[in-house]
Order: C-alpha cells, then sequence, then structure tokens
C-alpha cells in the first residue's frame, strides 16, 4: 500500500525525503483510532499522507501539538481534541531538528516543544520521522531551543552561559503557550540526560527541546537508499 521505494535516476530532494519518510509512519497507525500528531515540515508531509491514503476515516480524532497542525487536521477532516479529554495515546508522530544514534532527540526548531513533549510523554509509542540530514553522533549542531517565561529569559540566558552556550533570543517570536524562546548555539551535548534535567530545574524554564528522558522509540530516516528503521 505504502511506497517506500527510492527514487531511480536522480537523488532525492530533501522534501521528498520527508514525504518518505512520512509514508512509512503509516505503517505505525494501523488500527489506531486516536493519535498524537507533532509539528513542522516533515509532519506536514504526515497529514497530506493521512488524506492521500483515504486514512482520515479511520481516524476518530487527533491530539495536535500545536495551532498550524490543529488547522492542517482540521482541513483533511480530522477532529481535533484535548488530551484531557482523549487519555493517554497509542502513538505519537513527530519530526525532529536532531536524532542521535540512542534516539535521543533535539526538537523545537517550530516552537512547539513543550505541546510535543507532553503528548510523546501520554503516548505508548513515539515515531520520529526525519530525513538523513538530521542524523547526528552528537546532539548540538542544531540550536536548543528552550522556552522560558518572559521574564526569565535573561536569567536563563546567563546560566546557559554558566553552561558553555550562545544563547540567542528568538526575537518578535511568542509559542502558543504565550511564553518566548532562547536558541542556545555551539553547544556539543555528550549527556543529553544531564543537560536536560540541569536545564529543566532552573526556575522560568517551560520546557527544554532535548528529548532525552522520554527518546522516540522508532525513528524513521529517509535515505537515498529507501527508508531506514532505528
Amino acid at each position: 500500500m505504502y511506497c517506500l521505494n527510492h527514487l531511480r535516476g536522480s537523488e532525492m530532494t530533501q522534501d521528498e525525503s520527508k514525504r518518505k519518510a512520512a509514508e512509512g509512519a503509516l505503517e505505525y497507525i494501523k488500527d489506531v483510532s486516536i493519535l498524537g500528531v507533532g509539528t513542522g515540515s516533515t509532519v506536514n508531509h504526515f497529514i497530506d499522507c493521512l488524506a492521500d491514503f483515504n486514512l482520515t476515516q479511520d481516524i476518530q480524532g487527533a491530539v495536535s501539538s500545536s495551532i498550524a497542525t490543529t488547522e492542517r487536521l482540521k482541513k483533511i477532516g480530522v477532529p481535533v481534541m484535548e488530551l484531557a479529554e482523549s487519555g493517554n495515546l497509542d502513538v505519537y508522530v513527530d519530526g525532529a531538528d536532531e536524532v542521535n544514534p540512542l534516539k535521543q532527540l533535539i526538537k523545537g526548531g517550530g516552537g512547539a516543544l513543550t505541546r510535543e513533549k507532553i503528548i510523546a510523554g501520554a503516548s505508548a509509542k513515539f515515531v520520529c520521522i526525519v530525513d538523513q540530514s538530521k542524523t547526528v553522533d552528537v546532539l548540538g549542531k542544531f540550536p536548543l531551543p528552550i522556552e522560558v517565561i518572559p521574564m526569565a529569559r535573561s536569567y536563563i540566558a546567563r546560566e546557559m552561559v554558566k553552561l558553555g552556550g550562545q544563547p540567542i533570543w528568538r526575537e518578535n517570536y511568542i509559542t502558543d503557550n504565550g511564553c518566548e524562546i532562547i536558541d542556545v548555539h555551539n553547544m556539543e551535548i555528550m549527556e543529553p540526560l544531564a543537560l536536560e534535567k540541569a536545564v529543566n530545574n532552573l526556575a522560568g524554564v517551560v520546557s527544554v527541546g532535548i528529548f532525552g528522558l522520554r527518546p522516540a522509540d522508532v525513528v524513521l530516516v529517509a535515505k537515498e537508499t529507501g527508508v531506514e528503521t532505528l
């Protein structure tokens, strides 16, 4: 049913790779009536796949991690509900900005890291869909997003300097939760679990974009040769 064969005669573009990873995730939502759906360009392909393969009729509802995803799901006829209404979920599908070999992630480039973390924590299986460019040996090349309460922004920035990072305020950006984001550059995250706990413990942090305490269960990586499952 789902086409995972690699393209022949030319290299896949990044957009085509994202589509392939998204198609691979369809295998994990069979018999799932309510699913969690993340945010980002690869997830947008996944939502398009739900419509393209006529799967929307099998889905009773979805829990969305962002306003943008909610609007996209509604456009294809998928009802969106709150997590309080759905209860814990069987499957959550989302992308990532970076993935290491332990399936630990950096997320939050799209600004939805807190809601994504909540839904991931409430889901039995977290399926992460990425193209090959997102795979790394060590997290940190992608700037680490931290969602903060506005009055704590400068304090958190100073604390991140102490931890070896270069914090930059994501100017003129407000999250769906009404908070702000600091992107921390130039960090080599050798111990994701330790750093996640340390940043989470700073007063004023809503959530940090390290998904180490709750990593992905399955990572689908789109490559030239097809989709590889981690």
